[in-house]
């Protein structure tokens, strides 16, 4: 059953926005009295279509259903070429992300110009398709740009630092080593790498200097792979 998320409710209806209300008759061809997914404050409801343009439902009835992660990870990602970045949003909001952060570096080749926040606005709408696609209950929040020295001044129980220093410690080694953890950002570097003193900076500002494994993994790979190993660690 297809999924939507809504911000408002009026006398047990939802009324969808104009691209949903569209997705539904257009693409989806759908009924009066097709059912649907709502998602609102977090809380799924299956919901009967009465009217068109745009589209309106009313809920038939509440699913106690959450498939959200025990803890908040937030991807810090170094800017990197719009179809990595689309890949990046999309793998990770179905892998669990609660948050995004893109991270501008020495090495990004993505550069930040007045139009830039376009390209907040359709990743968030990217997000958002994904959280519905993987049946979410939250859609993750796309932030604005940030640096290093922006990162390092944010609060979180984890501090992640994805590197392929071979005195790094292991993902593995971090997850099972900090017990009492609800909050973690991971920060990745973009296809250049980190230069050597932002990643002084930032283990100097508390976070861990961690590697992936042996293998060298793309900058797009590399948060589908820790999102799927803390998957694997919450399961235990």
């Amino acid at each position: 059953m297809q999924r939507y998320f809504v911000n408002s409710i009026n006398d047990n209806k939802f009324k969808l926005s104009d691209d949903d209300s569209y997705h539904i008759a257009k693409v989806m061809r759908m009924n009066i009295n097709d059912l649907i997914e709502i998602v609102y404050n977090e809380k799924v409801y299956i919901s009967k279509i009465i009217s068109f343009n745009p589209v309106v439902a009313v809920i038939d009835k509440e699913l106690e259903e959450y498939n959200e992660l025990d803890i908040k990870v937030t991807i810090c990602q170094s800017l990197v070429k719009e179809s990595k970045m689309d890949l990046i949003l999309e793998k990770s909001t179905e892998l669990g992300a609660y948050s995004f952060i893109p991270l501008i570096v020495k090495n990004s080749v993505i550069k930040v110009n007045k139009d830039f926040n376009k390209k907040i606005i359709r990743w968030q709408r990217i997000v958002k398709e994904a959280s519905e696609q993987s049946k979410r209950n939250i859609i993750p929040q796309v932030s604005d740009i940030k640096n290093i020295k922006d990162i390092c001044s944010m609060n979180y129980d984890l501090k992640i630092l994805c590197t392929v220093n071979e005195v790094s410690t292991t993902l593995k080694n971090v997850l099972q080593n900090h017990k009492n953890y609800a909050t973690i950002i991971i920060v990745i570097g973009p296809e250049g790498g980190f230069k050597k003193d932002e990643e002084e900076y930032l283990i100097n500002n508390g976070f861990i200097s961690t590697s992936l494994g042996n293998l060298v993994l793309r900058t797009e790979t590399a948060s589908i792979s820790i999102l799927s190993m803390i998957n694997y660690e919450l399961e235990r």
